[in-house]
């Protein structure tokens, strides 16, 4: 069995995909998918995100704001009562993401911090999602004690030399779609240094497809495909690697819900 670590369940487009929720989720299930964890990217559609999956045994949730999302500066105080709902096993994901604009640094990094501190004080692992900001996300990780509550830097897509800092750091890498694309090709690479026991699997969906069904709405049953593909790069076995990413998603997240069908 496997776990889609990421996803966006509330975000899923059901008139494009031509199926509501739970049929998505049976899709996945038939795929082997055991356990999804659906991600808040902002505080105020926590609430309808919860709503969504409250129903689900087998889904988790995490609760916290995307750094592209932080608009002002962080209500810490909400963010902490919020994921203390038993269903939030993680604070996430926040984060610094400079691809786009300079102006917003500040307020992420605020944010990213604040973020830090409530996990700590909750003892919940932390989302963290890093672009074209290596240096800072490591730094304010360090700096804030990120290393008490840990985490995973999800969907990586940065280079060897970041993913060691987090890695000695305790935290986990989590790869997406991505690394199945033609292009990717220092990510392949990142893969195959990745130790075992430290690696994750996700779809990050709706968005990023792995390949063959680059181009479509992404969904938790295509993290089958990520998980032969990264099996493929390692040179182990399909079992292998649902064994230990199944076994380091529950390590990491331990609140989370294990059927008892597949301890």
């Amino acid at each position: 069995m496997i776990v889609d670590s990421h996803c966006h369940l509330d975000r899923l487009d059901f008139d494009k995909l031509g199926q509501q929720l739970p049929e998505i989720l049976a899709a996945a299930r038939a795929k082997q998918v055991e356990h999804f964890l659906c991600v808040s990217v902002t505080l105020d559609q926590f609430p309808s995100m919860l709503d969504v999956i409250s129903v689900y045994d087998d889904v988790s949730a995490s609760c916290g704001v995307h750094p592209l999302d932080q608009k002002d500066v962080l209500d810490k105080a909400r963010l902490s009562t919020l994921a203390t709902h038993p269903k939030v096993v993680a604070i996430g994901e926040t984060g610094l993401d400079y691809y786009y604009s300079q102006d917003t640094h500040k307020v992420q990094q605020d944010s990213f911090v604040g973020h830090i501190q409530v996990a700590n004080e909750l003892n919940k692992p932390l989302i963290v999602h890093t672009r074209d900001a290596k240096a800072d996300t490591i730094n304010l990780m360090k700096s804030h004690n990120a290393q008490n509550c840990g985490g995973v830097l999800h969907c990586f897509t940065e280079d060897w030399e970041m993913a060691k800092q987090a890695l000695d750091l305790g935290f986990y890498i989590s790869i997406s779609g991505i690394v199945t694309f033609k292009n990717a090709v220092e990510l392949k690479d990142v893969v195959k240094k990745l130790p075992l026991d430290r690696l994750l699997i996700e779809t990050d969906s709706p968005y990023l497809a792995p390949v063959p069904h680059r181009g479509k709405t992404n969904q938790p049953a295509y993290v089958q495909d990520v998980a032969y593909y990264v099996a493929d790069l390692k040179g182990i076995s399909y079992k292998e690697l649902a064994q230990a990413t199944t076994n380091n998603f529950y390590k990491l997240f331990s609140l989370a819900s294990r059927s008892d069908a597949t301890r």
